[in-house]
């Protein structure tokens, strides 16, 4: 059977925003499941969907109670696959049949677009060695831990901002095979993590 995947077709932040956004245009106020993100993006888009999800928390409409920490979870699952070295991206229907309106959809993108262009810019294939073998279940492990500091930040407005950040970081160097990218994913991986390390231990005491 021949392999239809779409993610070979994904090269810049740009490219992932604009595949998006035919999604929203074309779903206008009918809901955009994540299913259907996955479908249109591919199901080796590891990549894309580790830069997606954080960009929806960090846009306003991640300022819904409890969105971070879902979207969290969404993103510990594909991190465990990427870890388990899963060439195919997997969802189960609890969070494949989640999503959002297609006009929030375009307003994400939309929002993005700035930054998207600043990433594509900056951001290249540069130590694509890094971005493969060993590497690439390190940056699992770092977005598992990142994923499990969400709740405890999510109690303090934008905290969990930097996580999402980091995370999001490791999407774009996964995506444009930038291994120099991907050491400072790391290198901001260490310090989210010991920021919500630490706000959750101050809370608790």
């Amino acid at each position: 059977m021949a392999d239809n995947d779409k993610s070979g077709d994904l090269h810049s932040v740009g490219d992932v925003l604009d595949r998006l956004q035919e999604l929203g245009e074309q779903a206008g106020g009918a809901k955009v499941r994540l299913g259907d993100m996955l479908e249109t993006m591919g199901h080796r888009a590891y990549g894309p969907f580790l830069i997606v999800l954080p960009m929806i928390e960090i846009s306003p409409v991640g300022g819904i109670p409890g969105l971070p920490t879902a979207l969290a979870a969404v993103l510990a699952l594909l991190a465990i696959q990427l870890v388990l070295g899963r060439e195919h991206l997997w969802l189960p229907g609890f969070f494949a049949n989640r999503g959002m309106s297609g006009e929030k959809l375009q307003k994400v993108v939309d929002k993005g677009r700035p930054i998207a262009k600043r990433m594509d810019k900056w951001f290249h294939d540069r130590l694509p060695a890094l971005t493969k073998g060993p590497m690439v279940k390190v940056a699992g492990i770092a977005i598992i831990l990142l994923c499990l500091t969400v709740p405890p930040l999510e109690l303090l407005p934008f905290a969990s901002t930097a996580p999402m950040a980091a995370i999001m970081a490791f999407g774009i160097a996964l995506l444009v095979r930038d291994g120099v990218l991907m050491v400072v994913a790391c290198a901001l991986s260490v310090g989210a993590v010991a920021l919500g390390a630490g706000l959750f231990v101050s809370r608790q005491g």
